[in-house]
């Protein structure tokens, strides 16, 4: 793709972006409609958070684990420290993350064939000879819906992610459970662990606003329907990760 058409096109996402977000409040006054919206996102993602949680707290134990006790500055005594490390790495980085790019793959690919079907199949056409916006009716329940379910979905990553590792410790580590606990929440602070899952109302809105943007710009027959599918979920993971270098940065600046 050709530079000027790279240009023309992040033009194009960025008003349909402010159109949304110009939307927001609307779609706020329709809570029925929100909470459906958010209920079949979390619902949807859930056998995959959970999976990924129990995954990420585990592999974490075992590779935090194993280095911090070859350490040669502590040796094995250097194990105290496992709770803390696990904790500060799971609620910072690996739920947020992986809660962001989950949704991205699912919800973006989602919202991008729905929306997209709406589009070959005329009913987006239907809603604008009524006189209504499309935006308000469709896109904006759909992106608040997904800026609302992904603290959500973080926060539960988060708590299987580090309910799996107490587990792997207690089965097959040297930690008692009270000096599991006393280590596990020693390094991690509120104002830490806040803009971590606050974080991820962006990614819901960069999520929500990729399938919708692809699925309304939908042409083509089924095969349109495919590609915007396909373009939600391109789109998406690469707003999540963006947004995550930015933020992070953001939030080491400005509130830390």
């Amino acid at each position: 793709m050709r530079l000027s058409a790279i240009i023309e096109e992040t033009g194009h996402l960025a008003h349909f972006a402010a159109r949304t977000a110009g939307a927001l409040p609307a779609a706020i006054l329709k809570p029925g409609e929100t909470l459906r919206q958010v209920h079949r996102v979390l619902i949807g993602s859930l056998p995959i958070a959970l999976v990924a949680g129990m995954a990420i707290g585990l592999v974490l134990w075992m590779h935090v684990r194993h280095v911090i006790t070859r350490s040669s500055i502590a040796g094995p005594s250097a194990v105290q420290y496992l709770p803390t490390a696990l904790t500060l790495a799971v609620v910072l980085e690996f739920a947020p993350i992986g809660a962001g790019l989950i949704i991205a793959g699912r919800v973006g690919a989602s919202l991008g064939a729905e929306i997209g079907a709406m589009r070959i199949t005329e009913q987006i056409d239907a809603i604008e000879v009524l006189g209504l916006s499309s935006i308000r009716q469709l896109v904006g329940p759909r992106v608040l819906a997904c800026m609302l379910a992904l603290p959500i979905l973080t926060i539960f990553m988060a708590v299987l992610a580090l309910s799996s590792a107490y587990a792997a410790e207690m089965a097959a580590g040297t930690l008692s459970s009270v000096q599991y606990e006393e280590n596990t929440w020693k390094g991690l602070q509120l104002e830490d662990a806040v803009p971590a899952v606050a974080k991820t109302v962006v990614f819901g809105f960069g999520v929500g606003v990729s399938g919708c943007f692809f699925g309304m710009r939908a042409a083509g027959g089924t095969e349109g329907v495919g590609r915007a599918a396909t373009g939600g979920v391109e789109l998406a993971t690469f707003l999540v990760l963006l947004a995550n270098v930015l933020l992070v940065k953001l939030i080491q600046v400005f509130i830390l």
